[in-house]
């Protein structure tokens, strides 16, 4: 069934029922004149994406994110290990291939350096990938101007101007629109948000809590961490093939209502029936707020203290994303 995508939709509850799961998934790239050297672009990777999920997998250049990514749609051959899509098993023994149609007709795919026939008109193309689908074209007549619609194309540009004439901003768009044509229930982005300007990104983050409101599940790479940190459920780091964390931005970066506070005055005593992890540094109580902030505000008079500053003690993921690397002694693209 093909339905309209609608943001005002309230997301459905995420199902513990996994849509991509994989086991120790390894793949070894052969290099060198004479394919004697190795390269390992995963290492045993092993993890559960739950359906009705947005999960992103963040990581640096040359992470192994893509070769994960094509290796779960059977575009690359894994060296060993398995998986599940949807139910249905990928790797060994089908050595990645992603045979079941059934499964290719309920899957969406961007990839990140998408390559279109440029002869074709962006409604052509549409067409094109539609006939693939084998979806009837009375759909094909409504589906086509609601993704024009969604991603921010003209309908009259779509119709007349060939894709050798889109800029890389529309090509993204319009690659939106295919990887969302056939209506699909797990959707693979690699890197939605390149090319875009602001508006650009801010469009394609909608479409994705549109898809996400919808139950849709969307497994997604992306550079943008401030487009991840709103848009998912779970995220994953990965570095040099090797997943290093894999959980919601709770469980990752703490809660969002853990305040840091710093104290002049005050009793110890006092102030620990307010504040965790208390310690003296120069003079100046730190420690964690254990209670509701205007409270504790309205308290501390009363206890001759003076607030220095309360802020939210959560890092960003940005600021974990760095962390994680550096202690792993990871400062450039490798």
């Amino acid at each position: 069934m093909h339905t309209v995508l609608d943001s005002s939709i309230q997301p459905k509850p995420i199902e513990q029922t996994p849509a991509v799961q994989t086991w120790q998934l390894r793949k070894v790239y052969l290099t060198g004149f004479w394919l004697n050297q190795k390269i390992e672009s995963l290492k045993s990777c092993s993890l559960t994406v739950y359906k009705g999920e947005t999960f992103g997998l963040l990581g640096p250049n040359g992470a192994g994110k893509t070769t994960l990514l094509k290796s779960l749609l059977g575009i690359v051959r894994p060296t060993s290990g398995r998986a599940i899509l949807l139910d249905h098993s990928i790797g060994a023994p089908l050595r990645g291939s992603l045979r079941d149609r059934n499964v290719k007709q309920r899957i969406g795919y961007l990839p990140e350096n998408a390559y279109f026939y440029d002869f074709l008109t962006g409604w052509e193309f549409l067409e094109l990938i539609a006939g693939i689908f084998q979806i009837p074209p009375s759909v094909q007549k409504k589906r086509i101007p609601e993704l024009l619609d969604l991603v921010g194309l003209a309908r009259q540009t779509a119709r007349k101007k060939q894709l050798r004439q889109y800029s890389k901003g529309m090509l993204q768009r319009i690659g939106m629109a295919q990887a969302l044509i056939n209506d699909p229930e797990l959707i693979f982005l690699d890197e939605p948000m390149s090319g875009l300007d602001p508006m650009g990104r801010y469009q394609v983050r909608e479409i994705i809590l549109s898809l996400k409101a919808q139950g849709k599940t969307i497994f997604f790479n992306s550079h943008v961490l401030s487009d991840v940190e709103q848009i998912c459920d779970r995220i994953a780091i990965l570095a040099r093939g090797e997943l290093i964390c894999v959980g919601s931005l709770d469980e990752l970066l703490g809660r969002a209502d853990v305040y840091q506070v710093i104290i002049k005055g005050g009793k110890e005593e006092q102030l620990k029936e307010w504040m965790t992890g208390l310690t003296l540094e120069d003079g100046y109580w730190h420690g964690q707020l254990n209670g509701d902030p205007q409270n504790f505000l309205n308290t501390l008079p009363s206890m001759d203290a003076q607030l220095i500053s309360l802020n939210l003690a959560r890092a960003s993921l940005e600021e974990f994303f760095i962390r994680q690397l550096r202690e792993r002694g990871i400062t450039t693209s490798q």
